[in-house]
């Protein structure tokens, strides 16, 4: 009987695979929270769990027993009150990367084994992880959102054989590139916690999670002109824009909605606004701008698109040419209120046109096909009330808000396409890693392939270091990669006015571009690459390919460490700068993002201060020190 009532629950969540708004209190809803799934899920997170806070030195593990003298131990942590113990195998990896095979996890009290429980697991650890009382109960509710979640994944994703399949020869370019961004099932590689999305009901996240895939219109609102601003690239002005974007006939119909309305449409811009801000947020929060006719619903637009990893950004899949859009959400996710600011908007056009024009002189960046997809328009409403009664970067001051960037499918030759960089530490449930097989498919040997994907995404990021000391947050969401027979010929970056930040004084901004500059200690620049690069992406890229035999630890540290050695080779002008910002050096500061989180998980830092609440946590050997002078 529990076999076929099991079986007759996987076939329901086959169905309901993209159960549409509606579905609110249908058994198709919670179709995935089944006891098999939900098992599964604890035994993921359990072992991330383990595996992060162990690497953070959140928790310390006690080495039992050397099991092959080649690094794989057994180990155990026990709870604050001692009375519970988890045991399991694992190997330390460089970047003290723990590799812990799921399967090898026991959880024991009184001498019995019990079911993996991660939510039992952050309590049972509350005085280690130094999680304050009144942040328990919701970083609770965001570890079971990231379970709900990984429990949906679990029948959703598609093998990373086929995903590499549709990299290397998919007909439909944009389709393609879609099927990655929602077959993506771990979210950020470090942080625990990672799908917490605090304000979506069950139907809203079939509606709008990113693993669903599914079809959302976006509402459209006309803004009174006093109360908003419109900005956009040099050469782009409003009404070529929202031809662009929407096409004379929409327009018309929209003008024609603020006649009926009774308002002159002439005073008014228009705004996209997510169909769940509109109708949690907006509806109530700005009841009193929608009665004055500051804001007037016009309604749901007729192109479908799809949102991306980042959850609030959306890719057009009517028309995959037209620019994606990123609008403001007031859901809490991953340390962040995902709200955007009006402030922030009115400078993001000049800031992608300044990097633009700066990618595009300088012969370093544009020999290793670096390429920018800009955010060409913004448009931000700023409410009196709230700005008034909330402090700056409050999230009540972040609610209403959009921007439109750039599709990346115009940078495509023949032959070429185009991955999410996070689908290189993609592992499918199957065991079956996207990157192993992409090298695989491309017929080059593993130290090629890698070398070819350090020059592409690496190089340009140590250049921009030492020659401008300029950052992005290059993660694998944030990050683009353009493919050819599965070999990554050159990096595309995303999400970049609020993301990039000019630390040193090698440039001098422009005026209406001087918001990301931050003052960051000299010390501290080069964590741009040992923290963003080396310990949230290559640690776990290094580890997956050792894990599948695919090349060793070494040899990824080695062929890194010559990318590097090459790339100064051909600018001893900066040798000044190699030495201040040493990638060579013996060790580097552990920054630790999970620490943030646990110690608000609200609002991990303040923007404008990137440098000012990180959490470090002692240092970590550097895997390229061994290399310096080969």
């Amino acid at each position: 009987m529990t076999a076929i009532v099991e079986q007759n629950t996987e076939r329901t969540l086959a169905e309901a695979a993209g159960v549409p708004r509606g579905g609110t209190g249908s058994a198709g809803s919670v179709a995935h929270l089944t006891p098999a799934r939900w098992a599964a899920a604890n035994r993921h997170v359990v072992r991330k769990a383990l595996a992060e806070f162990s690497h953070e030195r959140i928790l310390v593990p006690d080495l039992l027993k050397d099991l092959d003298g080649a690094g794989n131990g057994l180990y155990r942590v026990v709870s604050d009150d001692a009375t519970v113990e988890y045991r399991f195998r694992a190997r330390v990896l460089e970047l003290e990367h723990w590799s812990i095979p799921a399967e090898s996890i026991l959880r024991i009290e009184d001498s019995l084994e019990l079911p993996l429980d991660a939510l039992a697991f952050i309590t049972e650890f509350r005085e280690q992880l130094a999680i304050r009382e009144e942040m328990l109960p919701v970083y609770l509710e965001e570890i079971s959102s990231t379970l709900s979640s990984h429990a949906y994944k679990q029948g959703s994703s598609v093998g990373s054989a086929d995903l590499v399949a549709g990299i290397t020869g998919g007909a439909d370019k944009a389709a393609d590139f879609q099927a990655i961004e929602r077959s993506m099932t771990e979210g950020h590689p470090c942080f625990v916690a990672n799908n917490g999305r605090l304000g979506f009901g069950i139907t809203d996240y079939h509606s709008f999670a990113p693993e669903t895939g599914a079809a959302v219109q976006l509402q459209w609102i006309a803004v009174h002109q006093s109360k908003a601003v419109f900005t956009s690239s040099a050469g782009l002005d409003y009404r070529s824009h929202f031809e662009a974007e929407l096409g004379a006939d929409v327009l018309a119909c929209f003008d024609a909605e603020l006649v009926d309305a009774r308002v002159d449409p002439r005073q008014y811009l228009l705004m996209p606004v997510h169909p769940w801000q509109w109708e949690n947020k907006l509806t109530v929060t700005f009841a009193a701008e929608i009665a004055q006719r500051h804001i007037v619903h016009l309604g749901t637009g007729a192109d479908a698109y799809q949102a991306q990893q980042s959850i609030r950004t959306f890719f057009n899949t009517t028309e995959p040419q037209k620019a994606y859009v990123k609008t403001a959400m007031s859901v809490l996710n991953m340390g962040f209120m995902r709200g955007l600011s009006p402030q922030y908007m009115k400078a993001t056009p000049a800031i992608n046109d300044w990097l633009q024009d700066l990618i595009g002189k300088d012969q370093e960046l544009q020999d290793r096909g670096l390429a920018m997809i800009r955010e060409t328009a913004a448009i931000g409403y700023h409410n009196r009330y709230y700005e008034a009664a909330s402090a700056k970067g409050s999230a009540y001051r972040k609610m209403l808000s959009a921007l439109w960037r750039e599709s990346p499918l115009p940078l495509l030759e023949d032959r070429q396409q185009l991955a999410s960089m996070a689908s290189l530490l993609h592992v499918d449930a199957a065991g079956v890693s996207v990157v192993s097989r992409l090298i695989e498919r491309s017929g080059l040997e593993a130290a090629d392939w890698l070398r070819r994907y350090l020059e592409a995404y690496l190089v340009p990021l140590v250049h921009c270091l030492y020659e401008y000391e300029l950052a992005f947050m290059p993660h694998g969401e944030n990050v683009i990669l353009v493919l050819e027979d599965g070999v990554p010929v050159r990096a595309i970056m995303k999400d970049i006015a609020e993301e990039i930040v000019v630390m040193g004084d090698r440039l001098d901004l422009p005026e209406d571009v001087s918001r990301i500059k931050a003052e960051i200690p000299a010390e501290e620049m080069v964590l741009a690459i040992f923290t963003d690069v080396f310990d949230c992406i290559f640690r776990f890229l290094s580890a997956i390919l050792a894990e599948d035999g695919t090349l060793a630890e070494d040899e990824f540290w080695k062929v890194t460490a010559a990318v590097v050695r090459e790339y100064q080779q051909r600018h001893p002008e900066l040798a000044d700068q190699f030495a201040m910002h040493d990638l060579f050096a013996p060790d580097f500061e552990l920054s630790c993002l999970n620490r943030l989180q646990l110690r608000n998980n609200q609002q991990m830092l303040d923007l404008t201060d990137p440098s000012g609440g990180l959490q470090m946590a002692g240092r970590l050997a550097n895997p390229l020190a061994r290399f310096a002078g080969r």
